[in-house]
């Protein structure tokens, strides 16, 4: 098992996880979205980047995550936005890897704090989190304009 950039030639098995992330939260975007994070990922103008692991050719996880200025620290910090394990993989350490990897990144890039969201219905994930990081209490608000 190998935690590794995403590659271009990757879209097929990243697009299977992706969908499958999706279901899991019940949400369904446009084709356009899914094309433009795509491009995102290898334009180095963008912020937003992508890892998976990869075992034996097949793609188990990913990870999206993003390095943005905050206004508690004059370094960036990172927003890890998407992970998820393929059904077949979980409870073997993809999950805990891929967290693992995005924090080596965010020390790379200078960031002072990795950060994430999870429903909070997602207790299984909660339980790996739990241990890998810090829970501060804040609740999300948020409204479409």
């Amino acid at each position: 098992m190998m935690v590794r950039a995403l590659r271009p030639e990757d879209r097929a098995g990243w697009e299977a996880l992706w969908r499958g992330y999706l279901s899991f939260y019940e949400q369904a975007l446009a084709p356009e979205v899914t094309d433009t994070l795509w491009a995102r990922f290898f334009d180095p103008a963008e912020p937003v980047n992508a890892l998976v692991v990869e075992e034996n050719g097949a793609l188990l996880g990913l990870v999206h995550y993003i390095f943005h200025r905050n206004t508690w620290m004059t370094g960036d910090v990172c927003y890890l936005e998407d992970l998820f394990t393929a059904e077949a993989a979980r409870g073997r350490g993809v999950g805990r890897a891929l967290i693992e990897a995005v924090y080596g990144r965010a020390r790379e890039a200078g960031c002072g704090r990795v950060y994430w969201l999870t429903h909070e219905t997602n207790k299984t994930a909660q339980a790996l989190y739990d241990k890998l990081a810090d829970k501060p209490g804040f609740i999300q608000y948020r409204k479409l304009v």
